[in-house]
Parts: structure tokens; sequence; C-alpha cells
């Protein structure tokens, strides 16, 4: 017999905890009894169906336990049409029979094994997810809900069917609400701070996946009424707490980063910011410069002197675009007021994936060819945040230091970031460079040497001085090592390109042949047929992600590239 399912009373199986690990003491002494045998799989299925609704529950929370960490009970489950019968029951009036059935589905939907999440999918599982998260408000059952669609989520062909269906729901459900931001705040009472309860963490981390799936994922989250709003409220009640190494301000930070991807192209209305200028040939003259100089943020020092002439957009004297009422919405992925707020996080967090994030948010909003991009770039500056970018070049992530790199290479494009960044970070760039063969302690991926390659090669790019403090930097021998003997093509694509840079500079030949460098140490490497020993092709931006964090790399001598990360 397995009566005890039917018998809740004396056999309820309703204590097995939520993520279905434990049997209660009461389950344990039934089975002393030795009348007592487990349930096969069809029969456990077959009384989901049960007209009594405890045998429901009941057999419900034992398909939540028997799928714990088990990926082939969970395919038994979806061969034996038991998928469908879990989701019927999320719209059971009963609050016990639908718990436990959102229970075992998000155990079901944990994995690797993507049919699990489809056949959820195909039986209108997730309209009936949403619909449950709209009808109840117990907490628990919200936590399983939301678990439910964060494992759904990472299955890309999913995100569109969640935004859907959900993104409007889960917004004004959990995220405004746990958030703590108001649509419209009585001045006379405090401002709420953010709860970060499991319900936020998961739907935050949901978002989060679902954010990274291409240009209309972003905008349906951009235009999302509240969101931005009620994410960014999120994060400033983090950094005002010193609260921010919690799994939902990762989710917060990440969610921001991928919304601020491509903002300068795609956000409505973004054609009247655009500024050509920004990208003028070298050479041509910009506005003069102010004499006072806001250098001061390393130290004090001035920047180094320019050639006359050379590029300079004076974007401090600009006037930010006039406003009848305050920013809110998508357009405060990009007010220059939310600088300081990624400056706070990338000081404080010991989160690499939050630092990664906050980094890539900054390097997102510093690319492109309009106005509030010069706004960001001039206001990282103002608000000393590139001390604190160059600080971070020292990490021990990978993807820390890449993303810090790639942010200096967008954010010296304005001229004045260029010296800055040219005088002060050019060793802490070099000192992560291999000698050739021989990888730095830190053995950073490939990816990410020809990230900081090209970073110096934009900082060297019309700017002699710059190429002087990369001779200083004991640079020559690395790049050339990298050039000769490394097996990466990228990378000796990107090392090559930096070597021909600074030997066009013929003021500073005379210091190179001291050194003993001559001419052919900074021609291009070529293999035995005469040709460049490289693949000359660049990889095409990337927007989807396939569970890992992805970046679209652009041609080398682009001056901008912005990141996505799911």
């Amino acid at each position: 017999t397995f009566s005890p399912l039917a018998q809740p009373e004396r056999g309820s199986m309703a204590s097995l905890d939520r993520m279905g690990g434990r049997r209660s003491p009461s389950i344990d002494s039934i089975r002393k009894d030795p009348r007592w045998r487990d349930p096969d799989l069809p029969e456990v299925i077959a009384m989901l169906g049960h007209p009594i609704d405890p045998v429901k529950s009941n057999a419900a929370a034992y398909l939540q336990h028997l799928c714990y960490e088990n990926d082939k009970i969970k395919k038994d489950v979806r061969q034996l049409k038991g998928i469908p019968i879990l989701v019927g029951l999320l719209d059971h009036p009963k609050s016990e029979v639908h718990r436990k059935a959102c229970g075992a589905l998000r155990n079901i939907s944990y994995g690797k094994d993507n049919d699990n999440k489809v056949a959820i999918k195909n039986c209108d599982g997730i309209p009936a997810l949403i619909r449950l998260l709209r009808k109840t408000n117990d907490m628990e059952v919200r936590e399983l809900i939301t678990g439910t669609l964060w494992n759904l989520s990472s299955y890309e062909p999913l995100k569109m069917v969640i935004i859907n269906h959900g993104l409007q729901t889960m917004t004004n459900e959990v995220i405004i609400p746990h958030s703590g931001w108001e649509h419209e705040p009585n001045e006379d009472s405090k401002p709420r701070d953010a709860e970060w309860t499991t319900v936020f963490k998961n739907t935050s981390g949901c978002l989060r996946n679902v954010s990274s799936d291409g240009a209309e994922a972003r905008r349906r989250l951009r235009e999302c009424e509240g969101l931005v709003d009620a994410l960014l409220h999120a994060l400033q009640s983090a950094v005002g707490k010193k609260d921010m190494d919690n799994k939902s301000v990762e989710n917060c930070v990440c969610i921001m980063r991928n919304l601020s991807y491509h903002v300068h192209k795609e956000v409505p209305g973004a054609e009247k910011f655009q500024d050509p200028s920004v990208l003028q040939a070298p050479g041509s003259a910009g506005p003069q410069r102010k004499k006072k100089d806001d250098a001061g943020c390393f130290g004090g020092k001035k920047a180094k002197g320019r050639k006359n002439g050379e590029n300079d957009k004076n974007y401090d004297t600009l006037d930010l675009p006039k406003r009848t009422e305050p920013s809110k919405g998508f357009e405060l992925l990009y007010q220059p007021e939310v600088v300081r707020l990624y400056l706070s996080l990338l000081t404080e967090s010991q989160n690499y994936n939050t630092l990664e994030a906050a980094a890539g948010a900054l390097q997102n909003l510093s690319a492109g060819q309009w106005t509030w991009s010069n706004y960001i770039r001039a206001t990282v500056r103002k608000e000393k945040g590139l001390p604190i970018l160059v600080e971070l070049l020292r990490s021990d992530s990978d993807k820390v230091v890449r993303a810090v790199a790639i942010a200096l290479r967008n954010l010296s494009i304005d001229r004045r970031n260029k010296d800055l960044i040219g005088s002060y970070a050019m060793r802490d760039l070099v000192s992560n460079l291999p000698s050739g063969q021989q990888r730095p302690a830190k053995n950073l991926e490939e990816d990410t040497v020809v990230a900081i390659l090209n970073t110096i090669h934009e900082i060297v790019t019309d700017s002699s001085e710059n190429a002087r403090s990369l001779i200083q930097a004991q640079a020559i021998e690395k790049l050339v090592a990298i050039n000769r003997t490394s097996q990466s093509a990228r990378e000796t694509k990107a090392a090559s390109h930096v070597l021909q840079t600074v030997w066009s500079y013929k003021e500073l030949r005379n210091a190179l042949t001291k050194d003993g460098w001559n001419k052919s140490h900074f021609q291009v490497r070529l293999t035995k047929n005469g040709k460049p020993g490289y693949d000359d092709t660049t990889l095409p931006l990337m927007e989807k992600n396939q569970g890992v964090s992805l970046f679209g790399f652009v041609p080398v001598f682009a001056c901008s590239q912005d990141e996505l990360v799911g």
C-alpha cells in the first residue's frame, strides 16, 4: 500500500521542504510500516489527477522531492506527461495544491535539460505562472513562481515569451514594491529602502537573463513603466546602506548594463542627440580649452601637453538639454547623474560580477557618437572616476580587468581623458600584458589581453606623449614578444597595431634606437608566404548569449565598443 499519500493527517508529505531535500519525521515513521512501499512514478503522476485535493498536493510534493537533483526523474516526468498536469494545478483554488505543483515545476525547470523548460512553455506554463503571481499573496508561492521563471529564463528561446506574458506583472508585483521606489512619493515621508527578498532576487535574476535577448528585449524593458526607475532606486538604496554585495544588487546592475547597451542607437529620439563631431579627423581644430584644467583627479597634476591643433572638443562648456520635468524611465539610463552611482559601486563592492557590470555600464554609456556620451565621459573625469577605474586594472578578476580596459578605451575618446589615462594608467595596462608566451601571474584570457592592447592603441593614437609614456612603462619588449611569439593571432594583430603607431612618431625613434630597437621590431609579423601572420577579419557584433558573458568586438581601429551579458 501507499495509502499515506491519500491520508494527509497521518502521512502528509507537506512537510517536505520547498527544495524537496528532506523528509519529515512522519514520513520516516510511516516507512517503517511493513505494508509501505514507495509508489512508482506513473502512480505518483496519476495521483496528480486524484479527486481528493490532499492527494494531489502530496503527489506534487513527492514529485518535487523526487526531482531534486535528479535529471533522470525530471526527464521521466516529462515523458510520462506529468508537466501539463502540474501546470494545470497552478490554477487550482487551494493554496496547498498550487504551492506544491509550483514547487515541483521549479525543480523540474532547474538544470541543463532545456526540454523540460520547453515542455512547461508548450503547455502554457508561463502565462499560468504569471496568473498565479498576480493572484497570490503567499510569499512562499511567490518565491516558487519567480524561481521557476528564473530557471525558464536561462533558455534563450523562452526569453521573449516571458517578456510578452510577464514583464509588466513582474515589475508591478515584485520589482517596484520591493525596490522601495514610489510613483508619486509623499514629500513628508522618508524614501523607502529596497527589500532584498528572495522574490526580488529571483525576479531580478529572471529580468537579468531576458534583458540579454537583443534589441527588442532591451526596448521592451526600457519602456516598461517604472522598471528603470525602480532598479535605480534599489541600487541607490544599496549604496546608501553600503549593502551592495548581495545577488539582488548584482542582478540589478547587470540589467542596467544590458539596458545601456546600444542606448545611443536604440532609445526613442536618439537621432536628435547624434554628434558626428566626436570623431573629427586627427589634426582638425576643436574649440579652445578653458584655462582651468580639472586634471587634478590624479593627484593634482595637470595633463601632459599636446601638439597645437589636436582635436579637443570642450564638452565641459556644453549645457545639458533643458528639461521641463525630471527625467524618468529609460532617460534615467544615460543621465550623467548615474555615473556617481556606478563609481560608488566600483569603489565599495567586493563582488566581481557587480564590478564587471558597473564598469560595463560605463563602457556602454561612453560608447557611441552622441551628446550624452560626451557628457558621460566628462562626468567620469569630474567625479574623479578615472583613478577608480585605473585601480581596478589591478584586480585579480579577468572579467573586471577586461571591462575596465574597454571602458577606459571609450572614455579616452574625450581628449582630456586620453591625456590623463596615458599619463596615469599606462603602467597598469602594460603590467597586465604577457611577455610573449610567458603569461603574467593573473594569466588573463585572450579576450582581455586583446582588449588591453586595443585600449593602449586608442591611447597612443594621435598622441606622441602617450606613446612616450608607453615606452617609459617598458612596454616595447612585451609588445615585440607578443608580436613575434604569441600563439594568438588576435593578440599578434593588436600588438602589431600598437607597435606600428609608436614607430610612426619620428620624434621617438632616437629614444627607441638607443634602447636597442630598430624598424624591424615594429613591423607586422610575416609568415613564410609573405602574408601577415594573422587573420585580418573581425568578429561580428554578438547580441545573443548562450549562457555565458558575450562581448561585441569591433575592428581594432574603431573608437568605441560596448558589451552585452547574460
